[in-house]
């Protein structure tokens, strides 16, 4: 491979990197916010409440947030995978 592929394959992968960071700073920002905050509401909730329409609503809505958390690292591993690709073809 030439350099000019090289550097072109170097800057791919400076993107990807970018675009891993920023996944991570958005699962880390669900985690540290919405999920906490409304895992924090549903424990301080009365049993009753917990039990009720409330509380089912409230354990889908940290469902869904623990989905999207989910979705979030797999998105970072597969931008792994793509970094190791690019750089083994650099090779």
């Amino acid at each position: 491979m030439n350099k000019d592929r090289r550097k072109q394959l170097d800057a791919l992968r400076l993107r990807i990197e970018n675009l891993k960071s920023e996944a991570e700073s958005l699962k880390d920002d669900l985690e540290s916010g919405p999920l906490s905050d409304e895992q924090d509401a549903f424990d301080n909730m009365p049993e009753s409440l917990q039990d009720g329409e409330k509380g089912t609503k409230a354990q889908e809505a940290l469902d869904s947030m623990q989905e999207a958390i989910d979705a979030l690292d797999e998105v970072c591993n597969a931008l792994d995978e793509a970094t190791q690709a690019l750089e083994s073809a650099a090779d």
